[in-house]
């Protein structure tokens, strides 16, 4: 399948960014909501002088509230209006973009850097993983008020060694469709590479959980149905219990009991996106885009439909528990 084309006077321009979702409604622009991905390409329009808004492509579509580190993204830019940035300095292009753009965007939202892409870079397609870190404070944790934004604190007390072995039990290529909000056309199956838990020096929970790709609250899914584990609610092998379930369950994957729980997107970063070499690039792109039509495990493909953004975070699946009462989070 040959790669979308571009203006041969265009130059692809990698993007390197992190932010603070907190005070955003998610990556994708929405009318009247403020987002990462609308306030990144009003800023790039401003600077490349553009008619049109410029379209940013992510490698994480992130929903409101979670935060990056290691976001990575592309847009298509006009080698003349490239040139134009430096003005009278010495600085190269990509160099007064980043310098520019931290002039425009709030703190929020930062580009660490911009350079030239290889040839079949795609930000979203490209990709062979993504990386995400979520954070728990429970009683037994030091709270440390300047990590509140990237912290939840938990009522309860957790069993790390639980968590890790239930987390652990959930690797592998598989349907996560008990721990997906459904999207019509869009496949649940993923490889879950990692899902890790630790407890760090201070005593805060911490998950790394790796992918090819995650569908929509995939990640919060997973990491509820672990805390089950933690608070001694669950034994340890209900996760892979409730997936296997969620998969040969009725319309919707609906399931009996109830599913897993949703926690706060607050405690969500998206870490690292892991890209193959330079020469591998474009066959990896157009790879990732065939197997959208390639039926595996009986379902249809799309290893790249990667969360899209809501307007608010607490938006949850068809298999996902309301919590009643006193909810476990602070």
């Amino acid at each position: 399948m040959p790669l979308p084309s571009t203006s041969p006077e265009d130059v692809r321009l990698r993007l390197d960014l992190a932010y603070d979702g907190t005070d955003f409604a998610g990556w994708a622009p929405q009318p009247a909501l403020r987002t990462v991905g609308g306030d990144l390409s009003a800023a790039l329009t401003t600077l490349l002088r553009r008619p049109d808004p410029v379209r940013v492509t992510v490698a994480g579509r992130t929903d409101a509230g979670v935060h990056a580190s290691g976001q990575v993204a592309h847009i298509d830019a006009p080698e003349a209006a490239l040139a134009a940035l430096p003005g009278r300095s010495a600085r190269t292009p990509e160099a007064a973009l980043v310098t520019r753009l931290s002039g425009i965007l709030t703190r929020d939202v930062v580009v660490r850097a911009v350079t030239r892409a290889p040839a079949g870079f795609d930000a979203r397609f490209s990709a062979l993983e993504r990386r995400y870190r979520y954070r728990l404070a429970d009683p037994g944790a030091t709270r440390d008020p300047l990590r509140r934004r990237d912290t939840v604190w938990w009522r309860r007390p957790l069993d790390a060694e639980a968590m890790n072995r239930s987390a652990q039990a959930l690797e592998g290529l598989g349907d996560f469709a008990a721990f997906c909000r459904r999207r019509e056309g869009a496949t649940t199956i993923r490889t879950l590479i990692e899902f890790s838990w630790r407890r760090l020096p201070d005593g805060v929970l911490e998950a790394t959980v790796r992918a090819d790709a995650f569908c929509h609250s995939m990640v919060r899914s997973l990491v509820g149905a672990v805390v089950r584990v933690g608070e001694g609610q669950r034994d340890a092998d209900w996760p892979v219990v409730l997936q296997r379930d969620g998969v040969r369950g009725g319309s919707g994957g609906e399931l009996r009991g109830g599913g897993a729980l949703v926690v706060p997107a607050l405690g969500l970063s998206l870490e690292e996106v892991v890209y193959p070499s330079d020469s591998e690039l474009a066959l990896r792109s157009q790879e990732t885009r065939a197997r959208r039509h390639v039926s595996q495990l009986g379902r249809l493909v799309d290893p790249d439909a990667t969360s899209t953004s809501r307007s608010t975070s607490s938006t949850s699946m068809s298999t996902s528990t309301t919590v009643s009462g006193a909810q476990p989070w602070l």
